[in-house]
């Protein structure tokens, strides 16, 4: 069931890439000799005839090209391995003296063709977020958590305010901030942030502060319910004291806990420290107390607030700003994301190809199934966005073989007044090709490698 969800999803993408080049290029006049869904040997064929489309088995190539009737027609394929798609147009690779050629037409009317693979692919990843964000709504920027004494709290920081810029970067929804931190940590140089309260804008300059965290090695549902311990960390100070799941906090330094809600606000109230704690423990209707001292964790700096992560429901207008918001989102991480790759600030283990992509998938379907059919396709189409904008910047990229490889000659062509020769582009593309597979092969290997040894 993973990989056929996997399949389907990569062939979604791939198929809405291929639709675009081809609509495209019906709209400018190439001829398109195949459209086709999955890849390898064709299954069966649609072709006009003077009765209408019909399906026609194709036993091999030559048939397919040389039977007269066929010849002059755009076919349209299910072909064996469901895997993508594809639209092949006439003179897209090879010199073909006919003007309804890829080759022959304006060099704006190839740009447009070329160009349109990957916007269908944004144009995709904007449906799904509509959807989502319709059903789920957005996650807004704003502040839910201010820490004591911290650069943000004597800046005057409150919980509630929106943070729209940090070190003039837009920010517009709460991920942005995550992500900004992420590809550029805190360190002891000094942050701009702007914030929105009230309507009004504020600007203010905060200096991080080192911090470090402990931990107890536990976990806990901050709600209405008891404090109930729902998972402890082996080799963590919790496990060492006895402690056990099931166990409920009573009390810490004499503080009265009625539930996980309160749990977490001491906590938020009395950060964690090197300092021992005394923990009343509920167990089978039995109280114990134990002298528990929380162990250093990391060392990080930080200007002490906290974003939210939830999301809320918007109005219509909404749901189409925030769409593109997320389309923008992927976007835009994706682009740094391949600035770090380019840095060497990642490593081969962060980098996913088709078989890690599967199994991402895979736990992504098994984690939501539980919830029902529903947030199934919520996650599913989650991830959708971020495979379909993932996929629309990569073919941007001036990679020979890529669609912005093409791009790029389309622009040499602008500018010289004139194409390059076509043979040479052809020789160009063929070489980005084979490096491209030797790549795909290497991230293949590393995808398979990795599932053995997690």
């Amino acid at each position: 069931m993973n990989i056929i969800i996997a399949i389907l999803i990569f062939s979604l993408i791939i198929v809405i890439h291929e639709l675009g080049h081809f609509l495209l290029a019906k709209k400018n006049g190439i001829f398109v000799t195949e459209f086709s869904i999955g890849m390898g040997p064709r299954i069966i064929s649609l072709v006009k005839t003077e009765k209408g489309y019909r399906p026609r088995f194709i036993l091999s190539q030559h048939e397919f090209d040389t039977t007269p009737e066929w010849k002059d027609t755009t076919k349209y394929s299910w072909k064996l391995l469901p895997i993508g798609g594809s639209c092949i147009m006439m003179g897209e690779d090879e010199i073909v003296e006919d003007n309804r050629a890829f080759s022959k037409k304006g060099v704006w009317a190839r740009i447009s063709v070329v160009i349109a693979g990957p916007f269908f692919n944004f144009l995709l990843a904007f449906v799904l977020a509509m959807f989502i964000i319709g059903v789920v709504g957005y996650d807004p920027a704003s502040i839910t958590s201010v820490a004591k004494d911290s650069p943000a709290a004597k800046a005057g920081i409150q919980v509630g305010d929106v943070i729209t810029k940090i070190n003039g970067n837009n920010i517009d929804i709460g991920r942005d901030v995550l992500t900004y931190l992420q590809f550029n940590p805190l360190s002891d140089e000094t942050v701009n942030l702007t914030y929105q309260r009230n309507g009004e804008k504020n600007n203010v300059t905060l200096t991080p502060l080192m911090v470090k965290t402990y931990m107890l090695g536990f976990g806990y549902q901050p709600d209405e319910a008891a404090a109930s311990i729902n998972s402890v960390y082996e080799d963590m100070p919790l496990a060492k004291a006895g402690l056990q799941n099931g166990d409920i906090i009573a009390k810490i330094n004499n503080t009265t806990i009625k539930n996980g809600i309160e749990l977490n606000q001491y906590f938020q109230d009395n950060p964690l420290s090197d300092q021992p704690l005394t923990i009343t423990y509920s167990r089978a209707g039995t109280e114990k107390t134990v002298e528990i001292t929380p162990v250093l964790y990391s060392e990080n700096y930080s200007i002490g607030l906290s974003v939210n992560s939830g999301r809320v429901k918007t109005d219509a207008f909404g749901v189409v700003k925030y769409s593109a918001v997320e389309v923008k989102y992927w976007i835009k991480t994706t682009i740094e994301s391949l600035g770090q790759i380019i840095r060497g600030k990642v490593s081969k283990d962060d980098i996913a190809g088709p078989v890690g992509i599967v199994s991402y998938i895979g736990d992504t379907y098994q984690a939501s199934k539980s919830e029902g059919v529903l947030s199934v396709f919520l996650s599913l189409a989650y991830i959708s966005i971020l495979l379909s904008a993932n996929l629309g910047v990569m073919n941007l990229l001036p990679i020979p073989a890529l669609d912005g490889g093409r791009l790029v000659f389309l622009i040499l062509e602008l500018f010289r007044g004139k194409p390059v020769d076509q043979t040479k582009e052809g020789l160009v593309h063929m070489i980005g090709l084979v490096a491209l597979m030797i790549l795909m092969v290497f991230v293949m290997f590393n995808d398979i490698s990795r599932l053995f040894h997690s």
